[in-house]
């Protein structure tokens, strides 16, 4: 007869922190958890995003100190691992995951999460997480979650992937999506813009299963990078110049210099785009700028102070009256005006900007790792309308922006219909010449190995693909396009 696997220490790798020992079964009170469970409820059944729903939870039930870290790391670590999980659940009920009982999934989600991917003792984990299920669907329930649990519990993490992956050589692409808790259509997309199936894509896909750093933007003009990092006990970006980075936890809303407008939070990848914007030396007039896709704010409002250093002025387009309102509470006094209309026909002037920025709408699938649900709730079929909305964006850019102006297109994607072959068909019908944006990313590396030909006289020139197991950024595109003088 087969025995069970012994359990094997579990490798650092790129897990959460060492949690709390002990003790061995968690008080009948168990806030931190509960709140976790509460999180994957309201993911589940109302399509909720894990960070904007635990961060008000914990205020309102005042949950703080080492509570409100284990609550945040289980949340958020069973949101990112949910495919992984479910495989392994799969594996060990003697039902299909669509007949359990959702709150029983959603227990059983935290609960093997807490096994495989934490130090929490196994039975602390088993028991705390079949109370809660008793608690919220009786026990008759919590007696299934108990038994499915204790079969979870036999193998660690390696050892349950060592059973269910793919082959790794004949399906290296399953294997390391599986590895790295991916669905199979992203770690392909991440493969073809990486042009490598190996070792590069499980160093992406690891790096995009990791926990965030947080990035915060020092508004230029009121406060440089150095002060922002004594300030708030972090460390100067690497390539941002007014970039610093955070190794801590908690709401970065809660700084100082966040609270006095000083900063905001906002990922070095996406600075370094909205500076390469800035950095294009034109000739003639370079006093009025656009930000085609404004809302919230966060490159408004850096690209706003930018331009009051300049002497230039900054128009804001965004559609949704909510987030038209952020961008102008966010720009504040900056010389930004707000403009509540769609971007692709917006009906401002043509031809009258020197700058536009194009941070277009998309599947997000560059920052996954700080939207720990998003993975699993995007599909394939979301990029081909994001793709349509991202060209009419991009040409209506084009007519906005002067002949000799600059147009920068932004996704936080590295999926290759989102990127250079919106930005391909996009050159083959305005024939604007695509600018070496390689060239406006001073002292960043290995920014890419895919060229774009223009396909027409003005030649051709480099995108920019950033990552986070390259950069430590988001996995930011972003594509300088100059229009064709007249």
């Amino acid at each position: 007869m087969n025995q069970p696997h012994k359990r094997r220490a579990r490798p650092a790798g790129n897990r959460p922190p060492r949690g709390r020992s002990g003790p061995a079964r968690p008080p009948a009170d168990d806030p931190a958890r509960q709140a976790a469970l509460d999180v994957l409820h309201a993911v589940r059944t109302r399509a909720a995003y894990a960070n904007l729903v635990l961060p008000d939870m914990l205020a309102q039930r005042g949950i703080s100190g080492r509570d409100a870290a284990l609550a945040t790391e289980l949340a958020y670590g069973a949101c990112r691992a949910q495919g992984l999980l479910d495989e392994i659940l799969a594996a060990c009920s003697d039902r299909s995951l669509d007949e359990i009982d959702g709150s029983a999934l959603d227990g059983l989600r935290l609960g093997s999460y807490q096994l495989l991917r934490t130090r929490i003792p196994e039975h602390a984990a088993v028991a705390s997480t079949v109370d809660l299920v008793r608690t919220a669907a009786g026990s008759r329930i919590a007696g299934f979650v108990n038994a499915v649990l204790r079969r979870v519990a036999e193998r660690d993490e390696q050892a349950w992937l060592a059973k269910l992956a793919p082959d790794e050589t004949a399906d290296p692409i399953g294997y390391h999506a599986l590895r790295h808790a991916h669905p199979r259509w992203i770690a392909r997309s991440f493969a073809e813009a990486l042009g490598d199936k190996g070792e590069e894509l499980a160093a992406a896909l690891a790096a995009d299963d990791a926990r965030p750093h947080v990035h915060l933007t020092a508004r230029p003009g009121e406060l440089s990078a150095d002060e922002l990092a004594a300030a708030t006990g972090g460390e100067v970006a690497p390539y941002a110049p007014y970039g610093v980075r955070l190794d801590t936890g908690g709401d970065p809303g809660k700084l100082v210099p966040v609270q006095d407008r000083l900063a905001i939070v906002q990922d070095e990848g996406s600075q370094l785009c909205a500076l390469a914007l800035t950095r294009v030396e034109l000739a003639g007039a370079d006093a009025r700028w656009l930000d085609l896709c404004a809302g919230p704010g966060g490159k408004s409002v850096l690209l706003g102070a930018l331009a009051e250093l300049a002497g230039a002025e900054l128009d804001a387009v965004e559609k949704a009256p909510h987030r038209a309102k952020l961008v102008r509470e966010a720009c504040g006094e900056l010389p930004v005006t707000v403009h509540e209309v769609d971007g692709t026909a917006s009906g401002l002037p043509a031809g009258s900007f020197d700058r536009v920025l194009v941070d277009a709408p998309c599947t997000g699938l560059g920052a996954l790792r700080r939207r720990p649900e998003a993975r699993w709730r995007r599909q394939p079929s979301d990029v081909g309308e994001l793709t349509k909305l991202q060209r009419a964006l991009l040409m209506a850019a084009m007519d906005l922006v002067r002949p000799g102006g600059v147009v920068a297109y932004v996704v936080c994607s590295p999926h290759l219909a989102e990127t250079t072959g919106v930005v391909t068909d996009v050159l083959r019908r305005t024939g604007a010449r695509l600018l070496n944006t390689r060239d406006y990313f001073p002292g960043v590396p290995a920014l890419g190995n895919d060229s774009l030909t223009a396909g027409n006289s003005s030649g051709h020139g480099n995108s920019v693909q950033l990552w986070p197991h390259r950069h430590g950024t988001d996995a930011m595109f972003c594509a300088l396009l100059e229009r064709p003088s007249a």
